[in-house]
């Protein structure tokens, strides 16, 4: 079995060298590290042709393009018949490879489907992650991976028909697993294939993360998964949107019929304590 480690890049000076070391210092060596640069302007490709220069099975594309269109490249590149994938702004631990690779023994599997630990400093990154990740407890037999964490056979890759071909920068991930679903592909989930993801560490990045899920999904028209029944991002992101609203909307009403307050707040505290019960469960 061959294997080929992808990634995509772009202007990840600071977190591209702390993955490659992560990726070269495996207990299962990659046959190769495909790397595609979607034009980068910092120093990401000096940092990546450094690490070329210590280990030949560094390959480094430079072509401006979508994340999409890099993840697809670097697979057309990709000489092995397994493909991982983790992405730039990822560190894997040390038997990620040899984890998520471990199932293609059994020629049934398609797609391996690892996870991630989310790297929170601060206790308002812990509070996000609750809303962008997926916290251990709900790592099951529907778990659908992202590319943080995934392997699948480079047939399964030719067959589902890549990632979408448009300019796609995010949620491309949905795109693969919802057409991989359609096909009837046969999952593997591997909860010790981990690797740790930073999550933002402001409002504005939270917010960017939760739009852009929502806009790739919708664009792609995806809502349910095949068979699964698990929500798209879309929809998570329209039910919390109507919540706010609903809330918006009782205070209007509670102003103009003052019995309807106390109802109202009752319900504000309800919903406070619901949200620190789903933070304090994970995180204590």
């Amino acid at each position: 079995m061959n294997i080929s480690i992808c990634i995509t890049v772009l202007n990840e000076e600071g977190s591209v060298g702390k993955l490659l070391d992560s990726l070269l210092a495996q207990s299962k060596k990659a046959d190769e590290i495909v790397i595609v640069d979607g034009g980068s302007k910092d120093r990401t490709i000096e940092i990546i042709r450094h690490y070329q220069k210590k280990d030949a099975r560094i390959k480094l594309l430079i072509e401006k393009c979508s994340r999409a269109r890099g993840r697809n490249l670097a697979c057309e590149i990709a000489r092995g018949d397994v493909i991982a994938m983790t992405d730039a702004d990822c560190v894997a631990e040390r038997d990620w490879l040899k984890n998520i690779t471990e199932p293609f023994i059994h020629k049934q599997i398609d797609i391996s489907a690892g996870f991630y630990k989310m790297k929170d400093d601060s206790n308002f990154q812990k509070a996000i992650g609750v809303f962008l990740g997926v916290m251990p407890s709900d790592f099951d037999i529907n778990f659908l991976p992202s590319t943080r964490s995934i392997a699948f056979r480079k047939e399964a890759w030719e067959q589902v028909g890549g990632f979408p071909k448009e300019n796609q920068n995010s949620a491309e991930d949905t795109y693969f697993n919802f057409h991989a679903l359609k096909l009837g592909m046969r999952y593997a989930r591997v909860k010790n294939a981990i690797v740790e993801w930073g999550v933002p560490q402001d409002l504005e990045g939270f917010f960017n993360k939760i739009r852009s899920y929502a806009e790739w999904d919708a664009k792609s028209k995806v809502w349910l998964f095949p068979g699964k029944g698990v929500m798209s991002h879309n929809i998570k992101a329209l039910l919390i949107v109507l919540r706010y609203l609903l809330g918006i909307v009782l205070l209007v009403v509670s102003i103009k019929y003052s019995p309807l307050f106390p109802i109202l707040v009752i319900l504000f505290l309800l919903y406070l304590a619901w949200s620190f019960r789903k933070v304090y469960l994970d995180f204590r």
